[in-house]
């Protein structure tokens, strides 16, 4: 029963630095423009076109 007077301040504690990475970023921008990195793997034009050999 002890035990529970450490993990529960704890427990607390990694919750309340959770929240704050989340809240920067969020802040920060890091989840903007979710759409438009999901599409840029799908998109051709980025990648240099493959050397063709002289025949």
């Amino acid at each position: 029963m002890d035990i529970l007077y450490l993990l529960i301040p704890l427990s607390v504690g990694l919750v309340i630095v959770i929240a704050g990475f989340l809240w920067w970023s969020v802040g920060s921008g890091q989840f903007e423009g979710l759409e438009a990195e999901g599409g840029r793997i799908l998109d051709d034009e980025s990648r240099p076109a493959p050397e063709q050999p002289d025949e």
